[in-house]
């Protein structure tokens, strides 16, 4: 069964080409599901009977199921959800005033091991398809349409590495932005990469939504401790391929910096000198995040002082600085915490045990 959250309006159209229909009868039908709220084909009157009853025996609306629900005592949400493998991804949805930003994995577990996020402790078992990206978006709507609200921004930033699922990462934004589906923005759909550099260059010849770049250390010798793929694509390779995509998207939009600040490793002056040397003609913001501790870390949450003072010093060296409040971390939802359940592939989760294990073991014998 051909699950149809996953096709973008051009899938859809060739889709229904193939069986020998006319390419509006697409269009049609995601009238029907994202603005009627349908998903029962026999209710798509203007479509076709011999169409409905194909549609009937090759076709679903299929979302992930929603395994728990947390709410956080800040407002945040947080879906648990059930691939029905095994497998359990996590989505959060961040409620500010004007705004719901919505959280979205991409991947079961994430391949790259980022030394600062429980995620990548977790190991890798898969992608996601489309539809199980943009079925997040539509889970999370249900939810909020209760309350007259509706999700106002998707960052594909949860679990995974979305630049790794490029072919259903930039299906799925299609999905977001079109007029006929969800209609956000393309400012307001965002792609976060740790920097797979030939997938950002290739970005710019499909898609026009925003770019986010979780860099974290301002030169190669710790940014290869703290984000690994670094070592395949360092920095300079990385800064290059951003500036192309932010030329593409046009004067008027930013590259967004992510920045995780981790005590005493990358948030003292020198590091905020350096960055603000690094972006130097790069079009660009920063998002400060400071570092959201889990279980089994030797990392830890830097002194607001230095928070305050590595902000400081980005914003007189000129750049759009924002200090990211943390959100849900009651229930695990905070940026880095998201964990799942992985039936990892990789033995990482075995080693990251192995390691806590023996940690352990040393700190009672000591």
């Amino acid at each position: 069964m051909i699950n149809l959250y996953g096709l973008d309006r051009n899938q859809l159209q060739a889709l229904f080409v193939e069986q020998g229909l006319q390419e509006f009868r697409g269009r049609q039908l995601m009238k029907w599901v994202y603005h009627q709220g349908k998903t029962d084909f026999a209710t798509m009157t203007d479509l076709p009977k011999t169409m409905r009853d194909w549609l009937v025996e090759n076709a679903c609306f299929e979302l992930p199921e929603v395994k728990n629900f947390l709410k956080s005592k800040d407002g945040t949400l947080k879906w648990v959800l059930d691939l029905d493998d095994g497998n359990l991804i996590e989505t959060v949805l961040i409620p500010e005033k004007n705004r719901n930003t919505l959280c979205v994995s991409s991947q079961v577990g994430c391949m790259l091991d980022c030394s600062f996020c429980s995620t990548g402790k977790q190991g890798f078992n898969g992608n996601l398809s489309a539809a199980m990206i943009v079925g997040q978006l539509v889970i999370a709507n249900q939810v909020l349409a209760a309350e007259g609200r509706a999700v106002t921004n998707v960052v594909l930033m949860g679990m995974g590495e979305p630049l790794l699922n490029f072919d259903a990462a930039i299906s799925a934004t299609n999905v977001m932005k079109d007029d006929l589906a969800f209609n956000l923005s393309k400012r307001r759909v965002t792609i976060s990469t740790a920097g797979v550099v030939p997938a950002i260059n290739e970005l710019a010849k499909v898609t026009d939504v925003s770019l986010a770049v979780s860099l974290h250390a301002p030169n190669d010798e710790l940014r290869n401790v703290l984000v690994p793929i670094n070592r395949k694509y360092p920095i300079a390779q990385l800064k290059e391929a951003c500036q192309r995509y932010v030329e593409h998207l046009g004067e008027a939009r930013k590259l967004v910096i992510e920045y995780t600040l981790i005590k005493g490793v990358n948030d003292q002056r020198e590091h905020a000198l350096a960055l603000a040397e690094l972006l130097k003609g790069v079009r660009c913001k920063v998002n400060l995040i400071p570092f959201n501790p889990f279980p089994g870390t030797e990392y830890q949450r830097p002194k607001k002082a230095d928070i305050l003072d590595f902000q400081s010093i980005m914003m007189r060296a000129g750049y759009a600085t924002m200090l990211r409040t943390t959100r849900g971390e009651d229930i695990d939802a905070a940026c880095g915490q998201l964990v799942g359940k992985v039936l990892d592939r990789t033995k990482r989760q075995e080693r990251y045990k192995a390691k806590l294990d023996a940690n352990t073991i040393a700190v009672g014998a000591g």
